[in-house]
């Protein structure tokens, strides 16, 4: 990872295209990226150590969801100075939004409305809120 970076982000997306484009432009931004295509692999990486400063997850990926993602995330207690922003699919009718807003995700992004350097803006600014 860029020790220059101003940030670290751990992205979670099994669309690989999608992982692809966020990996590009969180770095372009000035962002250290981890990524991961499943939430497995990524609460690996965290019990291993890596602790970002945001962690952006895709609600619906198969085997392990967002919902329970999150839920383990906050069970082990791992990246607790992370921001946690939940992607979601516009008109996502079955409560996962609702869930993880219990469970206290920081902001969540409905893919289809924002273009991607608004992702990393929205992200920016919830890291942003979380250190005043």
């Amino acid at each position: 990872m860029d020790s220059n970076a101003k940030h670290t982000i751990l992205v979670v997306d099994d669309d690989k295209f999608l992982l692809t484009m966020y990996q590009t432009k969180f770095g372009k931004a000035g962002w250290a990226v981890e990524a991961s295509l499943n939430a497995a692999e990524a609460l690996q990486k965290l019990r291993d150590g890596l602790s970002p400063d945001a962690v952006m997850f895709d609600i619906i990926m198969p085997g392990v969801d967002g919902v329970a993602f999150l839920e383990t995330i906050k069970k082990e207690k791992l990246a607790p100075r992370a921001a946690l922003v939940a992607l979601t699919n516009q008109g996502q009718e079955d409560g996962s939004i609702e869930k993880v807003k219990a469970l206290g995700v920081d902001g969540y992004i409905v893919k289809a409305a924002l273009i991607p350097s608004e992702v990393v803006e929205m992200v920016q600014r919830v890291v942003d809120g979380r250190k005043k």
